[in-house]
């Protein structure tokens, strides 16, 4: 998991309204439309459900200690989709127990290693990097209005990237991976069973891969490793990775066909999870 830094995160609340109108634009949907999509849920049957589901978000000091504005950010991006959330006041065991006394029926938690939201009705959880391989690739799918027979490119094979090829495929795209570890790749494709393993190859070259792809899904923690010459007016890139791997140029270039944020998507994207778990026991 990459370690957000404050700079990433300190403007998320108060920006979510603003953020919502740019997902309209490129894609259709706001944030909660789009965590939907990924869940396979229908936003009108989730819209009473929400508000009665009380996240209680921990702050961990565990590892390298706190990431300042990490839990309210969290906070703010699920009381934006309609969850009674709560940072609780206390960290570690203490801000668990205190979750629990405060009757919360999910609790968000992450530290250095992994970010998870413990479902305490269904006995469930949810991964952040499952969430936003999901979500990210949900957004891509709308942003150039459906993936059916698309050809797309996910840079990275780990669990993101995993997650986001095995959501691509579900939508009907043909899918090529990369990742500087090609072994982790190919050991990936040979999990995927059935026929979507035929719509699944695995690239060898980093620079031939880009060239043979206009639709991009950038799950690495790599910086700048996509120029400006990678992008044509046919590019539409999703990038959940941390930092974000475009250069300067390539960002100016790609101008409203660029799908990314630090924590919003992923945030979303297991909470509409975290939904459709209680759905499923009421």
């Amino acid at each position: 998991m990459t370690r957000l830094q404050l700079d990433d995160i300190s403007n998320i609340s108060s920006r979510l309204i603003a953020y919502d109108e740019e997902l309209l634009v490129k894609t259709g949907h706001n944030l909660r439309q789009i965590a939907c999509h990924a869940t396979e849920l229908r936003e009108e049957d989730v819209r009473g459900i929400i508000p009665r589901i009380r996240v209680g978000v921990v702050p961990i000091r565990w590892g390298q200690g706190l990431i300042e504005g990490f839990s309210d950010a969290t906070a703010g991006i699920l009381k934006h989709l309609g969850f009674n959330a709560f940072v609780a006041g206390q960290s570690d065991i203490s801000g668990l127990s205190e979750a629990y006394e405060r009757k919360a029926d999910v609790v968000f938690l992450s530290d250095d290693n992994d970010f998870v939201a413990l479902n305490a009705e269904t006995r469930e959880h949810v991964h952040n990097a499952i969430a936003a391989g999901k979500g990210f690739a949900a957004g891509l799918d709308l942003m150039v209005r459906g993936l059916a027979d698309q050809k797309v490119l996910v840079l990275g094979c780990g669990a993101v990237g995993r997650n986001a090829v095995e959501t691509l495929l579900s939508y009907g795209a043909a899918v090529s991976i990369y990742d500087i570890n090609s072994r982790c790749c190919r050991d990936f494709r040979s999990s995927i069973a059935g026929p979507d393993s035929d719509r699944l190859m695995v690239e060898s070259d980093f620079n031939e891969a880009l060239a043979g792809h206009s639709v991009i899904v950038d799950a690495t923690s790599a910086a700048g490793i996509i120029h400006a010459e990678d992008i044509s007016p046919q590019t539409f890139i999703a990038a959940p990775g941390m930092p974000l791997g475009l250069s300067r140029g390539a960002l100016h270039k790609i101008s409203g066909r660029l799908l990314h944020d630090p924590l919003q998507i992923g945030v979303a994207t297991m909470g509409m999870a975290l939904v459709k778990q209680i759905m499923q026991i009421r």
